[in-house]
């Protein structure tokens, strides 16, 4: 009976993870989920190309977001990643989806981006937790 209770449970565990999509947007990292935007939001552009984003979510807070590899404008996108990108630090995924954050003025487009690439990230993040 020992064994077969071993058995289950492993079964269990086994599709439990399966359940998880491996599709390499989500991953976790010591208790903290990281949300990579990258496929996610591939048809968001910001005034050049698209802004992928990593979003580090633990105990269902915002950690930090971080801009990955993109063709923005590289003056713009300083002015985002120094003023909008921490916007989100701290808030619960709930209030951060729905947060009304002013974009940077003079970099427009990516910041409308940004924002485009969290709300995605988020959305995803609350189905496949």
């Amino acid at each position: 009976m020992k064994k077969v209770s071993i058995l289950l449970g492993s079964c269990m565990a086994v599709m439990l993870m399966s359940m998880m999509p491996d599709d390499g947007v989500m991953t976790k990292e010591n208790g903290t989920y990281v949300i990579n935007t990258t496929t996610l939001a591939a048809d968001v552009e910001g005034y050049q190309s698209p802004t992928p984003l990593k979003i580090y979510i633990k105990k269902n807070k915002i950690e930090k977001i971080e801009a990955l590899r993109n063709k923005e404008t590289p003056k713009y996108f300083a002015m985002v990643k120094k003023n909008l990108l921490d916007k989100w630090n701290g808030m619960t995924v709930k209030k951060a989806a729905t947060a009304e954050v002013d974009g940077v003025t003079g970099a427009t487009f990516s910041s409308n981006a940004v924002k485009e690439n969290v709300r995605r990230g988020l959305d995803y993040y609350k189905k496949h937790k």
